[in-house]
């Protein structure tokens, strides 16, 4: 439970959950706030989102919060924002995640505009990076677009908000309408069938459409209107767009889901490749590898006053809601 600790000075008394000195409101949500947190043992940042019970079931957005639990559980992805821990009380949930502070993609644009091929590239990279985890672990995020694109203070992408993904089975096919409509593919707002991977990468292609030229390739204050141009699948590409760019951008952009680009054909597109960092894609063995960082693991023992034999127990076990554990991962995410 929260507790709080009165300090000597006059100051407002020091809110805690679990192992986690609570701080400022970063921001509000539906159903929740996210506060900023420092992890006692380690003096890592973090930031906390804090679900209140009674408005998941008012707004039944129980499934909603499991699947986003469920998923961030699994993935340990440089652009997808990690949860590290869950803690429960009668009355909240508080999921304890990764803190990044350069704030979201969309913030950036607006401010930025369009930018230029290279710098849209790196981000769009990155964002591709991430979704091609997803989908190699049968999650499709269904909500892709630049609000759920946060950045750190390096202006690396991080993939958040999974509420609306999907664990994909083989042979099974989707018909919820989901994610925002300016970046919904035409089979999701049609309510046709579709199998996962190709809605978000038609999110892919209108979030690159709107890092380069800094507007949306379909927009309407009218639903209906938008839609309908949604489907018709027309939109402007620049001149100013080099050729490559512009056919990356009308494989992605396509209505026929059949003939849209998948990841594996985005990942060997001529305009994609150029400047392509090795270590977005490395290969799975690499990527899975279970490597324990000896110098990380000295840290937990001086921040938790524990022995190495202990650390190490906790990683084999892995447990991720083990103190150890969870130390450990914070000691690595900001080495």
């Amino acid at each position: 439970m929260a507790e709080s600790r009165r300090g000597t000075s006059k100051c407002t008394p020091e809110v805690r959950i679990g192992n986690y000195i609570i701080g400022e409101t970063l921001g509000v949500g539906t159903f929740g706030k996210v506060k900023v947190g420092i992890h006692k043992s380690t003096g890592v940042q973090v930031a906390v989102k804090i679900v209140n019970r009674d408005k998941i079931k008012a707004l039944d957005v129980a499934g909603k919060l499991r699947r986003e639990i469920l998923n961030l559980w699994l993935f340990r992805h440089p652009h997808i924002i990690k949860l590290y821990q869950v803690i429960s009380t009668p009355t909240d949930i508080f999921m304890i995640m990764e803190f990044v502070s350069g704030g979201e993609l969309f913030d950036f644009i607006v401010k930025s505009g369009k930018l230029l091929e290279k710098d849209a590239r790196k981000f769009f990279q990155q964002i591709i990076s991430g979704v091609a985890y997803c989908h190699r672990h049968k999650v499709v995020h269904r909500d892709l677009k630049p609000e759920n694109l946060l950045l750190d203070s390096n202006h690396n992408v991080k993939i958040a908000d999974f509420g609306l993904s999907n664990m994909m089975q083989d042979g099974e096919f989707l018909r919820t309408s989901c994610g925002s409509p300016n970046y919904a593919a035409p089979e999701v707002i049609s309510g046709k069938l579709y199998a996962g991977p190709e809605v978000d990468v038609w999110s892919c292609g209108v979030i690159l459409y709107a890092l380069l030229c800094g507007t949306l390739p379909f927009d309407d204050e009218h639903i209906p209107t938008l839609f309908k141009k949604i489907k018709a699948g027309y939109f402007h590409l620049p001149e100013t767009l080099s050729s490559g760019v512009r056919d990356l951008l009308r494989r992605m952009i396509t209505v026929d889901p059949i003939k849209r680009a998948t990841i594996d054909e985005i990942r060997r597109h001529p305009w994609f490749v150029v400047d392509l960092p090795s270590q977005l894609f490395p290969q799975e063995r690499d990527e899975d590898a279970s490597i324990i960082d000896k110098e990380a693991v000295y840290e937990v023992c001086q921040a938790c006053n524990v022995t190495e034999r202990e650390v190490f127990a906790a990683l084999i076990n892995n447990d991720p809601s083990e103190q150890l554990c969870v130390a450990y991962h914070l000691i690595i995410d900001n080495k």
